[in-house]
């Protein structure tokens, strides 16, 4: 299928590595030229180098952490014609809800939450004189299911829906979409690494920690697997294309069926 994406520019925040980075690479296959973000210049050339490698796609990098507002306009003012966006920037750490400190909190929201928010207001007046826009938010299915581990975590994913609802409904009869996608547990590098650690910390094996894991965490997963970064990636590269017009406004699922809801 052709996703009509060639000539589009994207920037894909925290792009270095896992989802994000399967996203850059999926949508420059697919033809649009890729904005590859992470936080140091040595993971950023890393990963454009790679990307170009496996698509001879058009890759530039940007270094800089994007939940800092001089970094957001500085991206902008650079690559001022920003077609999608897909705010995939986050961090995650599992704590009990007692030790989570107010600076935790903020810290959650500002990266998580407020990135995407300032990016978002930064690329939509382009969007708006060209009339034609994506943008997509990457929550989690923790945004439905808060996890008892990380509160903090899954409230910047709930917010993240109401931001992207909201901000859909303001771009109403426009040719820009906002949508959110909900991934389910991810064998991202952040979560693959933590699975090792502590499968080593039991004496067991990752598939052996993942098994647990889908039986007593995640029983509702209907795969009883991770995901995986490029799993997410295509459903993400779809919505960013002009073939999904008429999907906006949207908390679309890729979670393995862990939600459990028809709807």
């Amino acid at each position: 299928m052709d996703l009509q994406l060639e000539g589009k520019l994207a920037l894909v925040s925290g792009s270095t590595a896992g989802i994000g980075y399967a996203i850059a690479n999926t949508l420059a296959r697919e033809g649009a030229q890729v904005i590859v973000n992470g936080r140091t210049q040595a993971s950023v050339d890393e990963a454009v180098e790679r990307i170009r490698a496996d698509t001879h796609g058009k890759v530039v990098g940007f270094a800089a952490d994007l939940s800092q507002a001089e970094a957001a306009g500085e991206v902008v003012r650079r690559h001022p014609d920003i077609s999608i966006l897909v705010n995939n920037l986050g961090i995650f750490e599992p704590k009990a809800f007692e030790e989570i400190p107010d600076e935790d909190w903020v810290r959650f929201f500002e990266v998580n939450v407020l990135s995407g928010v300032r990016l978002a207001r930064l690329v939509l007046p382009a969007m708006k004189r060209a009339n034609w826009g994506r943008i997509i938010f990457i929550s989690s299915e923790s945004a439905v299911q808060i996890p008892t581990e990380m509160v903090h975590y899954g409230m910047t994913k709930t917010a993240q829906l109401a931001v992207s609802r909201g901000l859909a409904e303001t771009v109403a009869g426009t040719g820009i979409t906002v949508n959110s996608v909900l991934p389910g547990p991810t064998k991202s590098r952040g979560v693959g690494d933590f699975v090792d650690d502590m499968a080593k910390s039991a004496g067991k094996s990752f598939e052996q920690v993942e098994a647990e894991f889908f039986q007593h965490v995640r029983p509702t997963s209907l795969i009883q697997r991770f995901g995986t970064p490029q799993e997410v990636a295509s459903l993400v590269a779809y919505v960013a294309s002009p073939l999904a017009s008429a999907t906006t406004g949207a908390a679309l699922r890729v979670d393995g069926g862990v939600v459990k809801s028809a709807f």
